[in-house]
């Protein structure tokens, strides 16, 4: 499991806010639930799911991800699963 973490992010835009350890939201596989691009806990998954899938460990490649997140990610793309697919399709 990559290991990016909040203080790898660059950017401070996110809300925080508490969610159970079991949350799907930010458990498991990505799947249809929907995905905010705003919830720092939902990004931090994502971007971890992303270089997992990847094969990938560094800093620099979650940046990329968050990145993509923010400047990149249609806004009709919004299930977790789709966001998945589509940061796998553009990293």
């Amino acid at each position: 499991m990559a290991t990016f973490k909040k203080s790898d992010m660059k950017h401070d835009h996110y809300s925080w806010t508490a969610v159970s350890g079991d949350d799907p939201k930010v458990t498991g596989k990505p799947d249809s639930t929907l995905f905010s691009r705003k919830e720092g806990y939902e990004v931090l998954y994502m971007i971890n799911k992303v270089l997992d899938h990847q094969n990938v460990t560094s800093i620099q490649s979650g940046q990329k991800v968050e990145d993509l997140i923010k400047d990149k990610l249609p806004s009709d793309t919004r299930s977790q699963e789709n966001v998945f697919n589509w940061l796998n399709d553009n990293f």
